[in-house]
């Protein structure tokens, strides 16, 4: 019969639009492959009890589509009362100082997640030339900041998207060109994504990344497995 979810998502258009694209993933086969979706609200102190209404229909897999508080929190208690599920997590919670360690490395082993950044304190990344320069560039820039985060990779990387685009620009900086030069990037190599994958933008969809690398997490380092996977 195939995997049987259970879902824990926000109660707003964050979370709905990551069931929907879900439900649109799976089809016809969503109806019997979905046993439970479960929301919590931004302003629940934690999401205890909806991970145990979650298991409660013997799902396998859970489908975690909670932002980095409450991920951290359905990872400590999914492992906490025993529950061992595959266990996806959604990008935007994938952070390991900022979310796995708060939940606990060792509750975190086994999580799978889609990638498209490099993870810069993994050794395989030690010699990698982009993840020098991003770290040289936070203890020139950000001195503060946490070299570790995976956030601060993140507005590195929009940053640096958004000077490949007023470059584009050229010296016509009306809104205009710059919404155009926006919704046309071609295959924007940034040095802290992960090898395949590239920017990309239309007129007609506005999506920057359209791939994804799926990865485990071992316990220390998130260790990517499987090609590319393409929109």
């Amino acid at each position: 019969m195939g995997a049987q979810l259970a879902v824990l998502y926000q109660n707003d258009d964050y979370g709905k639009d990551y069931l929907k694209g879900l439900k649109d993933g799976l089809g016809d086969m969503g109806a019997k492959m979905i046993l439970s979706e479960v929301t919590y609200e931004v302003t629940d102190p934690t999401v205890d009890s909806q991970v145990i209404a979650l298991q409660a229909p013997g799902a396998d897999t859970f489908v975690d589509v909670a932002t980095p508080t409450f991920a951290a929190q359905a990872i400590r208690r999914t492992y906490d009362i025993g529950w061992k599920p595959l266990h996806v997590l959604n990008n935007v919670s994938d952070s390991i100082s900022a979310v796995l360690e708060a939940a606990g490395l060792d509750k975190s082993v086994g999580l799978i997640s889609a990638r498209y950044f490099k993870d810069q304190t993994d050794p395989e990344w030690q010699n990698d030339s982009g993840v020098k320069d991003f770290l040289a560039w936070m203890k020139a820039c950000s001195p503060d900041g946490d070299p570790a985060d995976r956030y601060n990779v993140t507005g590195y990387s929009v940053a640096q998207t958004l000077v490949a685009v007023l470059r584009q620009c050229g010296d016509d900086l009306t809104r205009e060109n710059v919404m155009r030069q926006a919704t046309n990037i071609k295959n924007l190599d940034l040095p802290m994504l992960l090898p395949g994958i590239r920017i990309n933008t239309s007129p007609t969809n506005y999506h920057p990344i359209r791939q994804l690398k799926l990865a485990r997490f071992d316990g220390k380092h998130w260790v990517g497995f499987g090609g590319v996977i393409e929109d």
